[in-house]
C-alpha cells in the first residue's frame, strides 16, 4: 500500500495513528517534530502521504513543513491535524484534520485515497 509520514509529538496519538495504519497495510515512518521529518525526508526516497499536526516543538511548525513538501515533493498528499481551524492556512489541496479525529475513520479514508492514486499511476504508466 502507501508509504506513510506520522508527524505528531504526542506520543499516544502518534502511536495509536500509525499503529492503525500498519494494521490497515500501510508502512509508517514516525517523527516527533517537523525536524525529525525533515531529516526523514532527506534519507527517504517515496513518500505517497503525510500526515502531520500543527503545534510542534523545535521551531519549525506543521504548517511550516507542510510548505516544505508541497514544494519539494508536490506528488505527495499532505494532511494537517489541528485541534484549532487553521484551514485559512494551509495551501490548495492539502486536507484538514480537526482534532480530535476518529483513527479509524482517518486510516479509512487515506487508505482510500492512496488506493485511487496508485490505479491512477498505474493507469497513466500503462498508456503512456
Amino acid at each position: 500500500m502507501a508509504v506513510i509520514l506520522v508527524v505528531e509529538d504526542e506520543p499516544l496519538i502518534r502511536f495509536l495513528l500509525s499503529d492503525e495504519l500498519v494494521d490497515a497495510g500501510h508502512t509508517v515512518i514516525e517523527a516527533a517534530s517537523a525536524l525529525e521529518a525533515i531529516a526523514v525526508l532527506g534519507r527517504c526516497d517515496h513518500l505517497d502521504v503525510m500526515i502531520t499536526d500543527v503545534d510542534m516543538p523545535g521551531g519549525l511548525s506543521g504548517l511550516d513543513l507542510m510548505k516544505l513538501v508541497r514544494s519539494t515533493r508536490p506528488e505527495t498528499s499532505v494532511w494537517v491535524a489541528s485541534g484549532r481551524d487553521v484551514r485559512s492556512q494551509i495551501d490548495p489541496g492539502v486536507f484538514f484534520l480537526p482534532k480530535p479525529y476518529d483513527y479509524r475513520e482517518l486510516v479509512y479514508i487515506v487508505s482510500e485515497r492512496a488506493h485511487i492514486k496508485q490505479v491512477l499511476a498505474t493507469d497513466q504508466q500503462r498508456s503512456g
